[in-house]
């Protein structure tokens, strides 16, 4: 993967700045992407999930990610989205709202990331990495509401950060975080099948 000239927040505050609608369509979202359309739109989808966020947000992003990390296992070389995903919209005041609260320290990572323990790089090491982004997609489905979804947003952010800046330490410190949302997801889960077997 390919380091650009210009980082992870510069391209997320544009993505905000340059919206027109109340409302903004994925695939708006895609294409301001560019040749690292995969790790940024990992950052791009996990951004949401960093805060408290009611229902939908955390499906829509969770069935979006697994869309995504589908593609890295099988090995396709740009992502690809049905066209009825690309038109749906996320609206602008939560992607705003997400977008400043993640770029400052978005910035001070970018700060200290830098190309290290490159084996994310290689094709099979990638695809690893796209089977875990598929796990975190899935527990983002079954996450708590409103606040569940923070430990696996946080992870998601980390990961496509650090496959944007090539840093390997990043991309573990993300699957690590990953690793800790997917047992919160699965408690929940656990908790309330219990809750449903003991009702019926």
């Amino acid at each position: 993967m390919r380091q650009g000239t210009t980082r992870t927040s510069d391209i997320l505050v544009r993505l905000v700045e340059d919206a027109t609608t109340d409302r903004v369509p994925v695939r708006a979202i895609v294409d301001v992407l560019g040749e690292r359309a995969y790790a940024l739109l990992v950052v791009v989808l996990g951004l949401p999930n960093c805060l408290p966020m009611p229902p939908p947000i955390p499906l829509l992003c969770g069935l979006l990610l697994l869309f995504v990390a589908g593609q890295i296992i099988v090995g396709l070389p740009s992502p690809w989205l049905p066209k009825r995903l690309l038109a749906r919209t996320i609206a602008l005041e939560d992607l705003r709202k997400a977008v400043d609260r993640a770029v400052p320290w978005l910035r001070r990572l970018e700060r200290v990331a830098r190309p290290r323990l490159s084996i994310f790089e290689q094709a099979l090491a990638f695809r690893g990495v796209g089977a875990a982004l598929l796990i975190f997609s899935l527990a983002l489905v079954f996450a708590a509401p409103i606040i569940g979804q923070i430990p696996l947003g946080v992870a998601v952010v980390l990961v496509g950060l650090g496959l944007v800046e090539r840093d390997g330490i990043v991309v573990i410190a993300g699957l690590c975080f990953g690793a800790v949302g997917t047992v919160l997801s699965l408690g929940f889960l656990f908790a309330i099948i219990a809750s449903a077997a003991a009702i019926f």
